[in-house]
C-alpha cells in the first residue's frame, strides 16, 4: 500500500471508506473543542471533509495530510481558500514538521499494515505538542489478515497507546452511522 496503490484507488473511485460528510462523532467531538486556533492535523485526510467541517467552522490551523494527490486536489476544490501550505502530499511516517495540538483520526489507522501500528503510535506522539491529543474513530471489529480496512479491539490499541498516551475515552461511539453501529470506538489519548 504505497502512493501507487492510493491514487489508483481514487482514480478507480474505490473509495468505500468515504461517507460522502463528516463523521457523526467527529463532528460532536470538533462542536465541543473552544479553541479555533488549535493546529490540527488530519492524515490520511482523503476527500477531507473532517477538514472542511473544520474550516467552515473557523479553524485557522489545520494541516490535510494524504499519499494521493487527487483529494488534495479535490480538497483544494472544495474550498479555494484553504491554504495551499496546508495541503500536504507525502508518507505520513517521513513528516518532520508537527508539535500539533490535535491529531484527528478517521480510517487512516485501520488502512494500515497491523505490523505499521507500532510505527504510527510512535510517529503521533512524535508529531504532537505537549499535552497534544489524538482523538477519533478506530474501528471495533477482529483484526483479520485481508484489508483495508483492518480490524481491532479495545485490548489491543490499549496494548498499543497505553505506554505513550494518557487514556482519556475509548468507548463504544454512540453516535455512529446506522452502517457502523456497534463498529466504532470514540478516543481521546493524551500525549504524556
Amino acid at each position: 500500500m504505497n502512493k501507487a496503490f492510493w491514487e489508483k484507488r481514487y482514480a478507480d473511485k474505490n473509495t468505500g471508506w468515504d461517507i460522502g460528510h463528516v463523521s457523526p462523532p467527529l463532528k460532536a467531538y470538533i462542536d465541543q473543542l473552544g479553541r479555533r486556533d488549535l493546529k490540527i492535523l488530519v492524515p490520511g485526510a482523503g476527500l477531507g471533509h473532517e477538514v472542511v467541517y473544520l474550516h467552515r467552522q473557523g479553524f485557522t490551523n489545520v494541516y490535510a495530510l494524504d499519499f494521493a494527490a487527487q483529494p488534495l486536489q479535490q480538497l483544494k476544490t472544495k474550498i479555494p481558500d484553504f491554504p495551499a501550505s496546508h495541503l500536504l502530499q507525502g508518507d505520513f511516517f517521513k513528516l518532520k514538521d508537527g508539535k500539533f495540538d490535535l491529531i484527528l483520526e478517521q480510517t487512516f489507522f485501520c488502512a494500515l499494515p497491523p505490523g505499521k501500528r507500532p510505527d504510527y503510535v510512535h510517529q503521533i506522539h512524535r508529531l504532537l505538542g505537549a499535552n497534544g491529543k489524538l482523538a477519533g474513530l478506530l474501528f471495533d471489529f477482529p483484526l483479520g489478515p485481508d484489508g483495508p480496512p483492518f480490524g481491532g479491539s479495545r485490548e489491543e490499541y490499549l496494548g498499543l497507546f497505553e505506554p505513550a498516551f494518557r487514556i482519556r475515552t475509548l468507548e463504544r461511539a454512540t453516535n455512529s452511522l446506522p452502517q457502523r453501529q456497534g463498529t466504532e470506538l470514540f478516543f481521546i489519548f493524551e500525549k504524556e
